[in-house]
């Protein structure tokens, strides 16, 4: 007997809310996975993992930090567009060097104002010291003669020879006063001499600082490689340094990396790191690039795992995976996916 035709929508519409039923389970327990487990070659079962691509070797580059007293902030005046290649040697940036210049004027100028006062203090001092030694020998001249005079007392009366020798004690206290003073005038030049000479050795410094501050104006690339800008903090929002713009010292702008070695790195969560083993081989796909894939392989585990931001019972540990060989495709900061294939045992 056929089922009327209202019984019979009843049974589909009844099987259709268990199927429906059936898929929500399926997206409920998929979602609540840690790790995302998939088929691989040969229907075998993998861990995948997501990371970041990065170079294996790199060098920053950042605004100079001037010696001595300098301005807080530069003014790029020339820069290198991001994804240039480079070789050693070659001008990555340029801040404008005007003030380092100027400074380094002004000390030189103050430096070679020094010398000239050194030189005519030392003039001064020798005219001086001469007129001094004068002054000393016409006062031993006068002992000598007062010596002489002393010597004719048997023949002098009696006063003129008491005469002769006070004139001669006199003449004594003069020559050992004279030497007293010319002996601390000697060391009162030598100190004036040595605090020019030391304010001298400030202004040679400053003018040294000066030239070598212009001289960091010039950021040239370390290494061969490809530029790529870092994005900074400013005027409120993340973007890249541009020409014109003030940087402060300090500030990281640009990286130049060699792309002829990258490699990923990934946070793993705690329930799959007992998964994983150093040397263990990987499938790496880049998000941008799905149908592109490399092969690698852990080289680095961290042993101690990082706490969450969401719960300190929930850490997370680093691992970096190898990339072998190379490709144009692989960019820094691209999204990767690691699959693992579960091993044999």
């Amino acid at each position: 007997m056929i089922p009327a035709p209202n019984a019979r929508n009843a049974r589909i519409g009844s099987v259709i809310h268990g199927l429906r039923g059936l898929s929500s389970v399926v997206v409920a327990l998929a979602v609540s996975t840690a790790g995302v487990t998939v088929r691989g070659e040969n229907d075998a079962p993998a861990l995948r993992l997501h990371g970041l691509v990065e170079p294996v070797r790199s060098h920053p580059v950042v605004v100079p930090r001037l010696a001595g007293a300098g301005p807080g902030t530069l003014v790029v005046i020339h820069l290198v567009k991001p994804g240039t290649r480079v070789r050693r040697g070659d001008l990555l940036i340029e801040f404008d060097r005007q003030a380092q210049i100027k400074t380094a004027h002004d000390r030189q100028a103050e430096y070679q104002d020094f010398v000239e006062q050194i030189n005519r203090k030392r003039g001064e001092q020798l005219t001086a010291r001469a007129h001094g030694e004068t002054e000393l020998k016409i006062a031993e001249n006068a002992v000598r003669s007062a010596e002489l005079e002393v010597q004719k007392k048997e023949v002098v009366a009696a006063i003129t020879a008491e005469q002769n020798q006070l004139t001669l004690d006199e003449a004594h206290a003069k020559v050992a006063q004279l030497r007293r003073t010319f002996e601390l005038r000697r060391k009162a030049d030598a100190a004036d001499i040595r605090a020019l000479e030391i304010q001298r050795d400030r202004a040679m410094n400053a003018w040294k600082h000066a030239e070598a501050n212009a001289e960091r104006m010039r950021v040239v690339s370390p290494i061969d490689g490809m530029v790529v800008l870092k994005s900074t903090w400013k005027s409120g929002t993340m973007g890249e340094v541009q020409e014109g713009e003030e940087v402060r010292s300090g500030l990281g702008v640009m990286d130049v990396i060699d792309p002829s070695a990258m490699r990923v790195r990934a946070k793993i969560n705690q329930a799959d790191v007992a998964l994983l083993r150093v040397g263990q081989p990987a499938r790496i796909t880049l998000d941008s690039y799905p149908t592109r894939t490399f092969k690698g392989r852990l080289e680095q585990l961290s042993q101690i795992g990082a706490v969450s931001t969401m719960s300190n019972r929930v850490r997370s540990f680093l691992g970096i995976f190898s990339i072998d060989g190379a490709d144009p495709h692989l960019m820094p900061d691209l999204a990767a996916a690691i699959d693992i294939a579960e091993e044999r045992r």
